[in-house]
C-alpha cells in the first residue's frame, strides 16, 4: 500500500524592522547578508526600513535576525499590525537628531562668527583664542556628529563603507587639520575654505568647516527623517482606519468587544458618527456612509438593507445593523493595507541598477578624495587647500539622494493610490504604465454595473399593469437568475404583496411557469411564446424588437395562453463610463471593448461611451488571445476587467487592472487593483502611475546629475566644504520633498 507524502506548504514571508541603516548602501548590505541564508530571498527597503524575507521557516527567524546583527545592524521580527516598534524607532531617531541639531547650531553660530573674525583680523585676537574655538568645536564634532562616526566605525568593523563614512571622514579631516595646525603652530598663511589666502594662524578656520559640515548634515538628516515619516504616514493611514473594537449583539444585549473577538455569526451595530469595523451586509437601517478614506469618493453613499459596507468607512447619520462577512485581517481594508505594504517589495530595473551603483560608489569616492588631495599636493598648493578640496569631494559625492530617489516616490505614490481606491502592486506596474497606448475594457461589470435592471414595461390592454407586476414577481421569486432578480426587485417596488404561486416549474433554456388563481402563467425569453404557442399582440411584438435594438433583453409574461407584458431588462452602463473614456482619450489612449456578448449589444455600449473598437462574442480564452494579438501588433496594452473571468487576459496584458469588490481584492492576476466603484478610477490609476514614474525619473535625473556635475567642481577646487555639505543635504531633502508632492494627486470628475 503506497502513501503520498503531504505537500510542502511554503512559509509565509517574514517582515523584519531594520535599525541602524543610514543610506541605500546599508540596505544593500543587509539584503546581501540575508540572502546568504539557505533558501532565502530577501528584499530590503531603505525608505520603509523593513526587510521582506521569503523562504524562511518560523523556527529560522532568529537566524535572519542574527544575520542582520552580523552585518552590523539591528533587526526585530514585525508582528504588530500597528507597527508600534517602527513608530517608536522613528520618534526616537527624530528626537535624537533634533537634540543634536539644536546643540550643533547653538555652538556653530558663535564658533563661525568668532573664528571668522579672529582668523581674518589678527588685531582682534586674544591669548589662546584658538583653544576657545577648539573647545566650542569639540562637542559638535564628537557628540553631535556621533551618529556619523558610530555608523562609520560599525561599518569598518565589518569591512564596509557607507555614505556616513564620507561624512565622518570629512568632519575628522577638517577638525584634525585645524587641530594639528593650531597645536603645532604654523606661521604660514592659511587658506579660507578654498577661497584665497588668509593671515598666518588662520587654519583654525577649518574648525568652521568641521562644525558647519556637521550642522548641515544633521539638518539634512533630520528633515529627511521627518519627510520620510510623513511619506510613510500616507501608507500607514490605511491601517489606522480600522477600529480596534466593535459593538455587537449577544444574548439580546449590545456589548463592545475587541475586533479580534468578532465572529462571522455576529450582528454588528454601527451608530451615527462611528467607523464601520467589519465588512458586512446591512440587515436593518439606512445611512449615508462616507467612503472617502477608502475610495476617494467625496459624496457619502446611501446604504440600506442588502447593501455591502466596508471596514474603515464612516456611518454619518443613521443606525445600521450588519451581518459580518469579514472581520480583522480578512476585511478588504486589511487586504488593501497588506497588498500596499507588499508593493514595497519589488524593485524596478532602474532601482536595481541604482543599488549596484551605490555599492561601489562610496569606496570609489574615498579613493577619489585621497587621489585628488594627493594630486593637489603634488601640484604644489598649500596643504590646507589640498585638504579642503579632498574634504569637499568626500562630502559632495554622498549619493544619499540617489538611494532615496525611487523608494520614497514609490511609497508616497502607493499610499496616495490606496487613499484613492487604487492599489499599485509593484514597480512593474509603474514602468508598464509609462508605455501603455491601448486600453482594453471588459463590458459586463466593468463598463456596465453588472446588475440587471428593468428599464421599461409594456402591458397588453387585456390586463392591468398591477396584475402583470404581481404575476411576474410571483413567478420570478422562485429563481436566482440575474434577470429574474431584476424583475422581482422591480415588481416589489410597485406592489407590496405577491400572490400565491403553485405548480412552479423551470423550463430549461426558456423560463419558468406556474399557476396563479387557477390560471397558468409563465415568464421567459421571446422563444417561450413560440414554445407555448401563445398569442401576442403587435404592440408587444414591437416592444420586443425595440428592446433588442436598444441592447436590452426582452422578457415576456404569458397568462392563459396569451402574452400580456414585455419587460425590457438591461445591465446599465456606468454613469462614469463616458467621462472615463474621454479622459483616457485625452491621455492619448486607444480604447477597445472586449466582450462575450453579441455584437449588437456590444456596439451599442461602445457607442454610448465613445470606445474606438469593438471585439464581441469572445470567450475568456479568446480574450487572452486578443490581448496577445494586440501586443504582437506593436501595442502596449492595459486590460481592465472584473478580475474573475478576465484573469487570463489580465495576466497576459502589459498592465492588468482589475475592477473588484469584496474578497476579490486579493486577485493575483492584476498589476493594479481598482477598488473605487467609479470607472474614472481607470484614468486615475494610469495617471497616478505615470506621475509616480515621472517623479522617480525626475528624482534619479536630479540625483545622478547632481553627483556628475558636483564631483568635478569639487575636485577642481571650486567648491568649499561648507557649500558642499549644504548642497548634499539639500539634495536629499529635495528628492523627498519632490516625492511628497504625489500626496496632492487628485481624481477625475466625470
Amino acid at each position: 500500500m503506497s502513501t503520498t507524502a503531504p505537500a510542502t506548504v511554503a512559509a509565509p514571508p517574514v517582515e523584519l524592522n531594520i535599525s541602524g541603516m543610514s543610506c541605500a548602501a546599508c540596505a544593500g548590505r543587509v539584503e546581501r547578508a540575508l540572502n546568504k541564508l539557505d533558501g532565502v530571498d530577501a528584499v530590503v527597503n531603505y525608505a520603509t526600513e523593513r526587510a521582506i524575507v521569503t523562504g524562511l521557516e518560523p523556527d529560522r527567524q532568529a537566524d535572519a535576525v542574527e544575520a542582520v546583527a552580523r552585518a552590523g545592524y539591528g533587526a526585530v521580527v514585525r508582528v504588530d499590525v500597528a507597527d508600534e516598534w517602527t513608530k517608536r524607532s522613528n520618534e526616537t531617531r527624530i528626537t535624537g537628531l533634533r537634540r543634536r541639531l539644536i546643540v550643533a547650531a547653538l555652538l556653530t553660530i558663535p564658533l563661525m562668527d568668532l573664528t571668522l573674525i579672529l582668523a581674518l583680523v589678527p588685531g582682534l585676537r586674544f591669548p589662546h583664542w584658538e583653544l576657545v574655538c577648539i573647545a566650542l568645536a569639540i562637542p559638535i564634532v564628537t557628540w553631535c556628529a556621533w551618529p556619523f562616526h558610530r555608523n562609520t566605525i560599525r561599518n569598518l568593523r565589518h569591512g564596509a563603507v557607507s555614505m556616513d563614512t564620507l561624512v565622518s571622514l570629512g568632519i575628522a579631516a577638517s577638525f584634525g587639520w585645524a587641530l594639528v595646525t593650531v597645536l603645532i603652530g604654523s606661521d604660514a598663511a592659511g587658506y579660507w575654505i578654498g577661497y584665497g589666502p588668509t593671515p598666518p594662524g588662520a587654519n583654525a578656520i577649518y574648525l568652521d568647516v568641521a562644525a558647519g559640515m556637521t550642522t548641515f548634515q544633521l539638518a539634512g538628516r533630520y528633515f529627511e527623517a521627518r519627510s520620510r515619516r510623513k511619506a510613510g504616514d500616507v501608507l500607514d493611514a490605511l491601517a489606522a482606519l480600522a477600529p480596534t473594537t466593535a459593538r455587537i449583539r449577544r444574548d439580546d444585549r449590545d456589548v463592545v468587544v475587541p475586533i479580534t473577538e468578532v465572529r462571522a455569526t455576529d450582528t454588528v451595530i454601527v451608530l451615527p458618527g462611528e467607523t464601520i469595523p467589519v465588512d458586512g451586509e446591512v440587515t436593518e437601517g439606512w445611512a449615508a456612509v462616507d467612503t472617502s478614506a477608502m475610495t476617494g469618493e467625496p459624496v457619502p453613499r446611501e446604504i440600506g438593507p442588502g447593501k455591502q459596507v466596508m471596514a474603515g468607512t464612516v456611518n454619518t447619520n443613521g443606525r445600521l445593523l450588519l451581518t459580518v462577512t469579514a472581520a480583522g485581517t480578512r476585511t478588504q481594508l486589511a487586504q488593501l493595507a497588506t497588498l500596499a505594504e507588499r508593493a514595497q517589495e519589488s524593485k524596478a530595473r532602474i532601482q536595481s541598477l541604482v543599488d549596484r551603483i551605490v555599492q561601489w560608489f562610496v569606496p570609489s569616492i574615498v579613493v577619489l578624495a585621497i587621489a585628488v588631495t594627493t594630486v593637489w599636493l603634488i601640484a604644489g598648493v598649500q596643504p590646507s587647500h589640498a585638504v579642503s578640496i579632498g574634504v569637499a569631494v568626500l562630502i559632495i559625492a554622498c549619493p544619499c539622494a540617489l538611494g532615496l530617489a525611487t523608494p520614497t516616490a514609490l511609497m508616497v505614490g502607493v499610499g496616495r493610490g490606496a487613499q484613492l481606491g487604487i492599489l499599485i502592486k509593484g514597480q512593474g506596474a509603474l514602468e508598464a504604465s509609462g508605455r501603455i497606448d491601448t486600453v482594453v475594457l471588459d463590458k459586463t461589470g466593468t463598463l456596465t454595473e453588472g446588475v440587471m435592471r428593468v428599464i421599461s414595461v409594456t402591458v397588453d390592454e387585456t390586463v392591468a399593469p398591477h396584475e402583470a407586476l404581481c404575476s411576474a414577481g410571483a413567478l420570478e421569486a422562485g429563481s436566482t437568475h440575474p434577470v429574474a432578480v431584476a424583475v422581482l426587485e422591480h415588481a416589489r417596488t410597485q406592489v407590496h404583496d405577491l400572490p400565491d404561486l403553485t405548480g412552479f416549474r423551470v423550463l430549461p433554456g426558456l423560463g419558468v411557469e406556474g399557476t396563479i388563481d387557477r390560471a397558468p402563467v409563465a415568464i421567459g425569453g421571446p422563444r417561450l411564446v413560440n414554445n407555448l404557442k401563445a398569442d401576442i399582440a403587435p404592440k408587444l411584438t414591437e416592444a420586443i424588437e425595440v428592446a433588442r435594438a436598444s441592447g436590452a433583453s426582452p422578457i415576456v409574461l404569458i397568462r392563459a395562453g396569451r402574452a400580456v407584458a414585455v419587460f425590457a431588462v438591461e445591465d446599465q452602463v456606468r454613469a462614469t463610463a463616458p467621462g472615463a473614456i474621454t479622459a483616457l482619450k485625452a491621455m492619448g489612449m486607444r480604447t477597445v471593448l472586449l466582450t462575450g456578448d453579441d455584437d449588437a449589444a456590444a456596439r451599442l455600449v461602445a457607442a454610448a461611451v465613445g470606445i474606438d473598437e469593438v471585439r464581441s462574442q469572445v470567450s475568456p480564452v479568446e480574450k487572452a488571445h486578443a490581448i496577445t494579438e494586440l501586443r504582437e501588433a506593436g501595442h502596449r496594452v492595459a486590460m481592465v476587467g472584473d478580475g474573475i473571468n478576465d484573469a487570463a487576459a489580465l495576466a497576459g496584458a502589459d498592465l492588468g487592472m482589475a475592477v473588484v469588490t469584496g474578497t476579490d481584492v486579493a486577485l493575483k492576476s492584476a498589476d493594479i487593483i481598482l477598488v473605487r466603484d467609479d470607472l474614472t478610477v481607470v484614468p486615475d490609476a494610469i495617471g497616478l502611475s505615470r506621475r509616480t514614474l515621472r517623479t522617480i525619473r525626475g528624482n534619479l535625473i536630479w540625483a545622478f546629475g547632481y553627483n556628475i556635475a558636483a564631483i568635478p567642481l569639487a575636485a577642481a577646487g571650486l567648491l568649499n566644504p561648507l557649500i558642499a555639505a549644504a548642497a548634499m543635504s539639500l539634495s536629499s531633502v529635495f528628492v523627498v520633498w519632490n516625492s511628497l508632492r504625489l500626496r496632492n494627486a487628485g481624481i477625475t470628475r466625470s
